[in-house]
């Protein structure tokens, strides 16, 4: 049960950071690797706004999530878009999101150096015992948090004109501009919901471990938990982000801590052998 909780705790960050992943491929058939540095950015504008300025925490959180979403867009409207119009291969995108990953991290270190930031502690170091099984303070609000905000991406996927502009444009990009749908600017709302959630998952990643500059490699864990749910789907992207973190922490618990990655990444591996669409693979036309 302990480490259940724990588990389900580390796959509900992961599961932020994988839609991310899902609606981008989804929309442009390539996997942005800067996503993950996006995260750190959040994470980063959060500790900066409440130790430097000494803002509030909320407040500070806020800035944090707006400034993942800046970058976010950043990245959509300067770079992506403009290789998008000059008609370049897909393959040019993820090498202009390999670029922008390593340029992140260096500027970071560069910034902030490359010591660990500590975000404050809003509670203090305790547990509650549920069942026998001690949660952290910490780790309740993160998985509540989390819990809130993947039910609300959910249904604004399904139930609103956006994620039906989205899942239109999934399917079918030509026919939904020749219906009325503004295919750039539902690709820029795209990548801001995407930079909200994985900003959201940078401060809650930091609150629980640190900041730091290569803390956006925690992005390939949500990457991987993408793949294995079935890249170009939402729900899957959540469900393999939550079986992730829990094939992790029972690694880590009854195996070796060692071992982890190796788990995980040979999970990847067997899955894209066995079912290469993922779990819960999509076709085209399901996508999103």
């Amino acid at each position: 049960m302990q480490q259940l909780v724990i588990g389900i705790s580390i796959g509900s960050i992961y599961a932020l950071i994988a839609p991310g992943y899902a609606l981008v491929y989804s929309l442009l058939d390539f996997s942005n690797w800067a996503h993950g540095e996006v995260c750190m950015l959040g994470a980063y504008c959060c500790f900066m706004a409440v130790k430097v300025a000494e803002l509030p925490f909320w407040l500070s959180c806020v800035l944090g999530v707006g400034g993942a979403v800046a970058v976010s867009l950043f990245n959509e409207r300067f770079a992506y878009r403009r290789i998008r119009s000059n008609g370049s291969p897909n393959m040019f995108l993820m090498i202009a999101a390999m670029g922008l990953s390593t340029t992140y991290q260096n500027l970071a270190n560069v910034i902030w150096g490359g010591k660990f930031k500590q975000m404050p502690k809003l509670f203090s170091v305790s547990s509650i015992n549920v069942g026998g099984a001690f949660i952290g303070t910490t780790d309740l609000l993160c998985l509540a948090l989390a819990l809130i905000v993947l039910a609300l991406l959910l249904y604004i996927i399904r139930k609103t004109q956006f994620g039906l502009h989205v899942r239109a444009v999934a399917c079918a990009g030509r026919t939904a501009a020749l219906l009325g749908v503004k295919i750039d600017r539902v690709i820029a709302r795209v990548f801001m919901l995407a930079g909200a959630l994985a900003g959201l998952a940078g401060i809650l990643y930091g609150m629980k471990y640190n900041v730091y500059p290569t803390m956006g490699n925690v992005g390939l864990k949500a990457f991987v938990a993408s793949v294995i749910g079935g890249l170009g789907s939402v729900p899957g992207a959540i469900v393999g982000a939550i079986l992730l973190g829990l094939i992790e922490t029972i690694a880590s618990g009854y195996i070796s801590s060692g071992l982890r990655d190796l788990i995980s990444f040979s999970l990847l591996i067997l899955i894209l052998l066995v079912r290469p669409s993922g779990l819960m693979g999509v076709d085209v036309q399901d996508k999103a």
